[in-house]
């Protein structure tokens, strides 16, 4: 356990409601996962999981909100992205449930939580979250998905990503990262400031696990039978996999797990609605969050 280092582009308010975390680390087959733990660690705990190409950061505007509403929060760099290491034949999502089960377990060994977590996904980790607990369900006692992908329903017209990585200058590489937001991640042009843009960027250089496919799948579908937990579920309204199809992705997935929880749709809001519509997603998320004992 150590102090986690801040990105040194956080701007001071952020670092100042950030700045007590912990960095950890667990192992599984030699592989490193890294933690970064926020709050009392006798608190109920939440383990946010972030999206793909991602790490952390794609939480920096929650992870302050669920402390001071007493939420002891874990969230890893799950293994090939940020800090931690990519496992030998890691490819996908579906080699990631071993590896954050097992981390869990050595921390709550260790006495960084306790009791079972609720564990929230930002779309890639909200497939990683379901086929967690579809295979572990005594490590949680909820699953909320944000934004999660592999259900199985797709739209046409969606504006296509660009690649980056053979671009010679760091100058066309932004212009190609603020393209991707904007056709990803963001509905309005103004959610895309300096701390977005930097976040983004610092996380897409770190992303080990190109080439990944399951997302376009009904993985997710396939999964949630087998959840025991109550699942719920948070979407931006004009989150971009989905536009113009919510209603039926809520009707399909409601009728999936074996105990429904929740549907919050935030209006005005894309992909990365915990960025975007940061308030809103909050006041969302809490009223989602199951009370311990309830």
């Amino acid at each position: 356990m150590s102090a986690l280092v801040l990105p040194d582009f956080l701007p001071s308010d952020v670092c100042l409601a950030l700045g007590d975390a912990q960095r950890l680390v667990t192992c599984l087959d030699g592989a490193h996962t890294v933690w970064h733990a926020w709050g009392q660690a006798q608190h109920p705990a939440v383990v946010l999981l972030h999206g793909g190409s991602g790490s952390w950061t794609h939480w920096v505007r929650s992870i302050a909100p669920l402390a001071g509403a007493g939420w002891r929060v874990l969230v890893p760099d799950m293994p090939g992205f940020g800090d931690s290491d990519l496992p030998a034949g890691c490819t996908d999502v579906d080699a990631l449930p071993a590896h954050l089960h097992a981390g869990l377990q050595q921390l709550q060994n260790q006495g960084v939580c306790t009791g079972p977590v609720q564990v929230v996904g930002f779309s890639f980790g909200g497939m990683a979250g379901a086929l967690w607990l579809a295979d572990h369900p005594q490590d949680a006692r909820a699953l909320v998905l944000v934004g999660a992908p592999g259900m199985g329903i797709t739209v046409s017209g969606r504006m296509a990503l660009k690649g980056w990585r053979h671009l010679p200058t760091p100058q066309a590489q932004e212009q190609v990262h603020r393209h991707n937001l904007m056709a990803l991640m963001f509905e309005r042009p103004e959610s895309l400031d300096a701390l977005a843009l930097n976040l983004h960027t610092a996380n897409v250089q770190r992303d080990r696990m190109p080439r990944r496919r399951l997302s376009s799948t009904d993985i997710v579908a396939r999964a949630l039978p087998r959840v025991q937990v109550p699942v719920s579920a948070i979407y931006g309204e004009h989150d971009a996999l989905y536009r113009g199809r919510l209603p039926e992705l809520q009707s399909a997935m409601q009728g999936l797990p074996p105990r429904w929880g929740q549907w919050h749709t935030v209006p005005g809001a894309g992909h990365w609605v915990p960025y975007e519509a940061a308030e809103p997603f909050m006041a969302a998320l809490l009223a989602t969050l199951q009370v311990p004992g309830i």
